[in-house]
C-alpha cells in the first residue's frame, strides 16, 4: 500500500508542477504578445538582456551625439550668415572706399560716404558679437561674454579666446564649434596686425578731416579692405566645410539609428506569429494534461485510496 500511496503522490506532484510549467508558460506568451517585449526580465535570457542593455547605452549616447550635432550645425550656419553678411558689408565700404580715392568730391560728399561708413562699422560690430539661437556668442571663442569690446575711443578689441573647442558627435569625432572672432575680423596688413574696424574707422576719419590727403588715405584704405575680404572668405570656406562634415555626420547617425533600432528588435521585440503559435500550443497540452489529471485521478484506485 506504501508503494501504491508513494506513486499516487508522485503522478500528482508530477502532473501539478506539468500544468504549473504550462500555465506560467502561457502567461508568458501572453505578456509578450501584449507588450510587444521577448524578455520580461534578465534572468529569461541573460545573454540576451546584455545585448539590449549594450543597445540601450548605445542609444542613449547616439541621443546625445545627435543633439551636439543638430546644435552644431544650427551654431556653425548661424556664424556663416553672418560672415556672409561681413562680406556684402565690406565689399560696400570697398566701392566707397573707391569712390573717395577716385571720383572728386567735396567735403560733403567725403563726410556722407565717412557716415556711410560708420554705419557699416557699426553693423560690423554687431556681427561680430552675433549670438547663436540659444544666445551664446559666436565668434567669442570658448567665452561666453562678447567677443569685441568697444572703448571710449571707438578702438575694438577681441576679448574672446583663441580657440573654439570642439563637440563630440560620434565615437572619435569631434568638430569644432566655429571660429574665434580673430580668425574672422583680424588679420596683418604689411606685417602689421590690424582689423576690419580698423580700416573701416580710420577711413572715416580721414575723410571726415582726419587726413591731409583723403584721397590717398581712401585708396590705402582698399588694402586693408582687400585684406578683411580676404579673412572673412577663408572663414567661410572654413565654416562650410564643417557645415558639410556636420550634415555628413547627420547621415551616419541617421543610418546608425536604424541600424541599431534593428537590433534591438532583433533581440528584445516580440515574433508574435511565433508567440501566438506557442501560446496555442501551451494552451492545447494544458487543456489535455488537465484532461488526462481528471480522468486518471478519477479511476476506482484513486477512490479507494482516498
Amino acid at each position: 500500500m506504501s508503494f501504491v500511496s508513494n506513486s499516487t503522490s508522485s503522478f500528482f506532484n508530477r502532473s501539478l508542477a506539468q500544468m504549473a510549467d504550462l500555465r506560467a508558460g502561457i502567461e508568458r506568451a501572453r505578456t509578450q504578445i501584449a507588450t510587444g517585449n521577448k524578455i520580461e526580465r534578465g534572468s529569461d535570457d541573460p545573454a540576451a538582456a546584455a545585448q539590449l542593455r549594450n543597445v540601450a547605452r548605445r542609444e542613449r549616447l547616439a541621443s546625445v551625439e545627435g543633439d551636439n550635432t543638430a546644435r552644431l550645425g544650427q551654431d556653425i550656419s548661424s556664424a556663416s550668415q553672418e560672415v556672409e553678411a561681413v562680406k556684402s558689408l565690406l565689399q560696400r565700404a570697398r566701392e566707397l572706399a573707391v569712390q573717395a580715392a577716385n571720383t572728386p568730391t567735396g567735403a560733403d560728399g567725403r563726410q556722407a560716404i565717412a557716415f556711410e561708413l560708420e554705419q557699416l562699422t557699426e553693423e560690423l560690430f554687431s556681427r561680430a558679437n552675433g549670438t547663436a539661437l540659444t544666445g551664446e556668442p559666436l565668434f567669442a571663442g570658448l567665452s561666453s561674454g562678447a567677443a569685441f569690446t568697444r572703448d571710449a575711443a571707438g578702438n575694438v578689441t577681441y576679448i574672446g579666446t583663441p580657440t573654439s573647442g570642439v563637440v563630440p558627435v560620434a565615437p572619435g569625432t569631434a568638430i569644432e564649434r566655429g571660429l574665434p572672432g580673430n580668425e574672422v575680423f583680424e588679420f596683418d596688413l604689411g606685417g602689421t596686425p590690424s582689423s576690419a574696424f580698423a580700416v573701416l574707422s580710420g577711413l572715416a576719419a580721414a575723410l571726415n578731416g582726419g587726413s591731409p590727403d583723403p584721397a590717398g588715405a581712401a585708396l590705402a584704405a582698399i588694402d586693408g579692405i582687400d585684406a578683411a575680404l580676404d579673412t572673412a572668405n577663408r572663414a567661410q570656406t572654413i565654416l562650410g566645410t564643417r557645415l558639410a562634415w556636420v550634415e555628413q555626420v547627420q547621415q551616419q547617425q541617421g543610418t546608425r539609428s536604424i541600424e541599431l533600432a534593428e537590433r534591438r528588435s532583433r533581440v528584445g521585440d516580440t515574433d508574435i506569429a511565433e508567440a501566438i503559435a506557442r501560446l496555442q500550443q501551451s494552451l492545447t497540452a494544458l487543456e489535455a494534461s488537465q484532461a488526462a489529471f481528471a480522468r486518471i485521478s478519477s479511476l476506482s484506485l484513486f477512490n479507494a485510496l482516498r
